[in-house]
Parts: structure tokens; sequence; C-alpha cells
């Protein structure tokens, strides 16, 4: 069976996206002669002198008047490897409503550079918004490559610009192909214009693309969608069917596998699954539809859902989110109420608060707004009447993704993406102990920042070897350590570091609290959240130092222990700090190390030092 491959386009205007799209089908035989036909005529009678392929996916009459895409139009085609998919979305700001709907079930994304513009602020906010819905491949055509005399220096030029921006998002797969649509160049097939490409065709990549892994095969997620009950009762065998039907989000179910409905949280084992036309299946996974029979007879209706007894999704009425305005009819403001609608259960929503705008051209936060406007991208604070069984949005789309509706007209008014469970609802009170602040202990947190392979590590254990001989307790938080547990569901996207330094930040203040000196040895890159942690402690009243293991990045490569610089220059791996992931130097640390400084001892005794003991 061939693989299905939803892509979606994005880009400015007239970076010609419905051009290569009208390529593609040309050229992989999947337009029929009339509409061809329809085309070209179309074509002569606009005075143009080639035929525009454009024409294939701009439907709407407006879209033809204006010469821009305006709605979502999604076309059809197969290649003896693959079965595809295209969604192509507008360029235009004023419709990233229906961007955000056209991209939400792609696997790829195509962004289009114009090779003459190079990256612009609707090229940025495309390619946030694919980060934004989780598209795990990225691939960026720099079109237009016959207008700047296939220039190898121009191709080198955008990638590089595009790259920069990227360091700020979350794409785990990034690719770069230079294209002309209007000509076919390395559209379909390779061109003879550009010799000194030597990566495939835009086809090719995209018949190639590895989706597979892309699935979550590991939580096991199965909305109900209805119960599925004998209509006659002529077959005896029957009489006792109960089966539920849903469409598989995640992981996989087996007959014999032991399984959970929650929200109720009954056991049971899987009897049997059945596909379409009632085909008995060996098993079912992400995105299958099918009917699973329980052993027992269990209260399961729609709106519950089916999973393993030991990953469960979380449950709760309060979650964070991001979500895109869709309506231009009323604004989102703290307050409001709305049905959500969530896989298969519908239920009332208040929003609690707006936490900030966001702008996602320069991905600044705005929290001073108090409103969300037709097209505009915030994070928000939601209570649901009925408990949802949900996971985060990168961790799974179909459990972490919804709807709102407005309760009068039932006009869909956003769409958004859960981040997580909101604490900000729960009454947390913060309790004092009974010793008082001059009976306890005062310590401090030295937070170690530089690059991987800058020594920190190394600087860390001299440093608590130090302390423990000045018998000052101590405690050494290395993130690498820590990633085995405390920080073992983190990534390494943005967010995820910021998660990471967050909770390293409390681990350290909870130690400096009972006197134990904090030695935090992580990258922390982002500057703002090491500020972050910063700020906690001021607020806490405990020390902060800030120490900037300052390794210049070429000795970092050459000592490499573990690998690391070596595998991201050969692209095996992505998002590592340094190379395809920024790093944010202090601006204003306590101490800065340098090799210049010494050994590990030396640079250990000059933290002991600054602290006078």
């Amino acid at each position: 069976m061939q693989q299905l491959l939803r892509v979606a386009t994005a880009g400015s205007v007239d970076d010609g996206k419905s051009t290569l799209i009208g390529r593609l089908l040309f050229d992989s035989k999947a337009v029929f002669e009339d509409q061809l036909d329809a085309v070209e005529r179309t074509s002569r009678s606009r005075g143009a002198d080639h035929t525009d392929l454009a024409l294939l996916t701009d439907g709407l009459r407006a879209e033809r008047e204006q010469g821009i895409t305006i709605d979502v139009a999604h076309r059809y085609f197969a290649t003896p490897r693959r079965k595809f998919v295209i969604a192509d979305t507008p360029g235009h700001e004023q419709y990233t409503r229906n961007m955000v709907t056209g991209a939400s079930t792609a696997d790829v994304a195509l962004v289009l550079v114009d090779a003459r513009n190079g990256v612009v602020e609707q090229t940025r906010r495309h390619a946030f918004i694919a980060s934004l819905l989780g598209i795990a491949h990225l691939v960026v055509c720099v079109n237009k490559m016959d207008l700047v005399d296939w220039s190898q220096s121009r191709f080198e030029e955008v990638v590089e610009e595009f790259r920069r921006f990227a360091m700020k998002l979350d794409v785990q797969d990034l690719s770069f192909v230079p294209v002309s649509a209007l000509h076919g160049d390395n559209v379909a097939q390779r061109t003879v214009n550009m010799p000194w490409y030597d990566g495939s065709s835009l086809l090719g990549h995209l018949e190639s693309v590895h989706i597979a892994s892309d699935r979550n095969l590991v939580d096991a997620r199965m909305p109900v969608q209805c119960v599925i009950r004998p209509q006659r009762q002529s077959d005896s065998s029957l009489h006792d069917f109960r089966g539920y039907a849903g469409t598989v989000v995640g992981g996989v179910f087996k007959p014999g596998d032991e399984v959970m409905v929650v929200p109720s949280g009954r056991t049971s084992t899987v009897r049997a699954i059945w596909g379409p036309g009632g085909a008995p299946l060996a098993e079912a996974f992400a995105s299958s539809a099918v009917v699973v029979e329980l052993e027992d007879q269990l209260d399961v209706g729609r709106g519950d859902l089916l999973c393993r007894p030991g990953n469960r999704p979380l449950i709760g009425r309060e979650i964070d989110a991001m979500v895109c305005w869709l309506s231009d009819r009323r604004e989102l403001h703290s307050g409001d109420r709305y049905v959500m609608l969530h896989g298969t259960r519908s239920t009332g929503a208040r929003v609690g608060g707006l936490d900030y705008r966001l702008d996602v051209n320069t991905l600044h936060r705005d929290t001073t707004a108090e409103s969300l406007e037709l097209n505009e991208i915030g994070r928000i604070r939601v209570t649901t009447t009925d408990p949802l069984t949900f996971d985060p949005y990168r961790r799974n789309r179909g459990t972490g993704s919804f709807v709102l509706v407005d309760e009068v007209t039932g006009d869909t008014v956003a769409a958004g993406m859960i981040t997580g469970p909101s604490l900000s609802g729960t009454p947390v009170v913060w309790h004092r102990g009974t010793a008082a602040d001059g009976e306890r202990p005062t310590a401090a947190t030295i937070w170690l920042t530089g690059l991987s392979a800058s020594g920190k590590s190394s600087v860390a254990v001299e440093l608590e070897r130090a302390l423990h001989a000045k018998h000052v307790a101590c405690h050494r938080l290395d993130g690498d350590n820590l990633r085995h547990g405390l920080t073992a569901d983190l990534g390494f996207a943005p967010e995820d570091r910021a998660e990471n330094v967050r909770r390293v930040g409390e681990v350290a203040i909870v130690l400096a609290e009972a006197g134990v000196v904090a030695i935090a040895c992580l990258i922390s890159p982002y500057q703002q959240d090491r500020e972050r942690v910063r700020e906690r402690h001021r607020a806490a009243g405990i020390p902060f130092v800030e120490v900037f293991v300052d390794t210049p990045l070429a000795e970092c490569e050459a000592r490499d222990p573990k690998g690391m610089y070596a595998r991201a220059r050969a692209g095996e791996i992505t998002r590592f700090t340094g190379v395809d992931d920024p790093y944010e130097p202090p601006e204003h640390p306590e101490l800065a190390l340098r090799p210049s400084d010494g050994d590990p001892a030396d640079q250990a005794a000059a933290i002991v030092g600054f602290l006078g003991l």
C-alpha cells in the first residue's frame, strides 16, 4: 500500500506557491486534458506568454481576479512511490487563519522564498506557524532562481538567512531546494541549470522523506466516537456484541491488550479489533479507523477514551493553550464562554485569562494584551465544565488540539493547541517553615553556563570537591545527570529548554533554603531563561552567582568528548547549541572563566575565592 504524505505550502504573497503546486501536478501527469485546456484559454485571455499553472489551484473567482490565494485548495496526486495531498494555503497575513487550518494535519511544510527578496516578514510568520503546529519536516524552496541567473551564492545567502531565523523555532528536519516553479527546474526532475546543487528534486525529496517515525507509537489513545450495536437480531452470535468505534490517534492496540477507559478508570482486555468492512485486524495504529471489542461489558460512550492502564493521558479541567483566533465577528477576552470540541467530546469552556499575544514576525510576547482579534495568536488559560483527557499538543496532535465554538452563533472562533495543565486556577499558598530566618543557614546557587564541552561539568566537580574540603554543604545539579530523572521527559526545543532551566532553578532554591550550596551545571543557552531563575532567587532572598564558562566554540569542537559536534555538523542530530541552535552569552555574569584561567581545579578555586570562602 502506498504511504500518504500530507503537504502544506506556505510563504509570502507572489512567492509562487500555486505555480509550484501546478507544476508538480503537471509534471506528475495529474492534470486532465480539459483542465489544462481551460487553464491555457484563461492564460491566453490574460495575455500571458505561457500557461499559468497557478490557475490549477486558485479556484475562487476572487483569487483569479486578485492573483492571490485566499482559501485553502487541496489537490491530490500520486507517483509510483507515494500518494500526496497538497494544501495550497494563503500567503497574505489577512488569511493567517486559513493557513493554520490548512496546515494543521500536514506531515511536511513547503515554505517558498523568492530568491530575489530573501526571507521576508510573511516567510518568518509561516515558518513559525508550521513550527507551532508541530510539523516535523520543513522544506524551504528557494524559488525563481531563473531571475537571479541560477546563482549559487544567492541561494546560499537565503539558506543562511533562513537558518538564523530557524534557530528560534522547533524544527526537527530542515531542507533547502533551489527551484524555478515557472520552468520546472528541480521541481519534478533535476535541472542542468544549477550543476552546483547535488541534492534531489523537490518531488524526489517528498517521495523519500521519512515520516513513519513521526507518529506517536508509544501512547495508545483512541477517542470513542460511538457505540456499535447490531441493528438486526437474526444472528444470535451478535446478540451481545458491543463495539466502540473511533480513530486511533496514538500508539498501537492489539487483541489481548489490557486497556483502560478514561475518565472512568475501568479496565478490560481487547477481545478483537475490526477494520472497514468488518475485517478482523491484528493491530490498529495511529490514523486507523476501527471498532474495538472488549472482553467486558463496560459503560463506555462517546467522549470516553481508550488507553493503556500504565500510560494514561492527563485529566483535568484547567489547561494552558496556544490559540489562533479565527473570528472576524468578535474578539477573545478573559471571562468569555464558549463550547469546546476536543476529540469526540463537547463541553463548556471559559477563558480564564490571556497570558500574552504573540507577534509571530518577531516572536515578541505582549503580556499587556487584553484581547485577540482575527488572525492573532496568543496563549490563554481555559477552564472546562467537564474534565478533559488530554496530552500536550507536542506529544499528540489528536488529544492535544481543540476548537472553540460560539455558543450563540455556532461559529468556530478559535483553533487551539494544549501546552499542558494549568496551575493558575488552583489556590496555591506558600507555607513558611517554623525556623526563623536567623536560625537557618544561608547558602547560594552557583549557576555554570556555557557551550557543550566548555568544561562546565569538570569545573563543577572540582568546585564540589573544594567546598567539601572546606566543610561547606553542597550538591551538584548536573544537566546530563538530571535528564535521567527530573528532566527526563523534556526534549531540546526552546520551550523544553526553558522548562529544564526552570525546574533546576526551583530545585536549587529548595537546596539553598536548606543551607546547601547548589552547583547548577547546564548549557542553559537562553538569556531570558537564566534571568527568570535569577529573579526567582532574588525574590527568595538567595544569592545567585552566574558563572560563564567562556570557552570558544572552536575549542569546544576540538574537545568534543561525546562526538556531538561531529554528529551535528554531519546532520545526524539537529537543534544542537552552537551549530544550528543559538547560545546567548550572559550579559553581566558575576564571573567569567576562560581556558587561560587554568585547569578546572584552578577555575573552581577562582569561584571559591569569589565566594570569599
